[in-house]
């Protein structure tokens, strides 16, 4: 019965959501995974970061994308942790066990052949500000998975339309900068670098004035 409240929720509310109040512009939506194991890396400056990426995969995978989010911000309230979960589909981990949970929860998730949704900065930044001191809990679980392939995501005005510290919705257009897939495997040492790297580029590809 969730799943079909999920096929609902993302057909009805949220894509009409995204492809029309937003207008949104996609550069190489064709580089967006179309089966897991796979890991969208993005940076985060809003809450529609997340209803985003999942509005660009096809409905058919819904029940196998991941969002990894903190379990502490969802899961205090029962009606809260159950939409979270079984609708929008976040994997809860906890931030006070040093990652344990992390590692273990998303390698279970690629094992299943879902795909994981991270933002390794680790958490919102200020409106379209992006921090490129990744967090190293990504380069640890791509070790683990060195064939899986991680696709860099760079989100462009979602931080304008529903800011960090605000739940008041305002439609701006936004942009979505897909960069080509990089594994683990053939990066190693250089990984998170070559992440970093990516974003930074993808950030300057639309050459998008700065935002005041």
């Amino acid at each position: 019965m969730s799943r079909i409240f999920q096929f609902l929720f993302f057909l009805v509310l949220v894509r009409p959501l995204v492809y029309v109040f937003l207008g949104m512009n996609v550069r190489n939506w064709d580089r967006l995974p179309r089966s897991g194991p796979a890991i969208i890396a993005a940076n985060h400056n809003s809450h529609l970061d997340t209803l985003v990426l999942i509005s660009l995969l096809p409905l058919r995978l819904l029940h196998r994308v991941r969002p990894v989010a903190a379990a502490d911000y969802f899961m205090q309230n029962r009606l809260v942790g159950w939409f979270a979960t079984r609708i929008i589909g976040i994997l809860p981990i906890s931030r006070n066990d040093r990652g344990v949970s992390f590692l273990r929860d998303c390698a279970i998730s690629l094992e299943n052949d879902e795909i994981l949704i991270l933002f390794p900065e680790g958490t919102r930044g200020e409106p379209e500000e992006m921090n490129l001191e990744l967090k190293r809990g990504l380069g640890l679980l791509a070790k683990q998975f060195p064939d899986v392939e991680v696709i860099p995501v760079f989100l462009h005005g979602l931080g304008k339309s529903l800011p960090k510290g605000t739940m008041v919705f305002v439609p701006f257009f936004c942009d979505v900068f897909v960069g080509t897939a990089i594994c683990y495997g053939t990066y190693q040492a250089d990984f998170m670098k070559i992440l970093g790297s990516s974003l930074f580029d993808l950030s300057q590809e639309g050459q998008i004035p700065e935002w005041r």
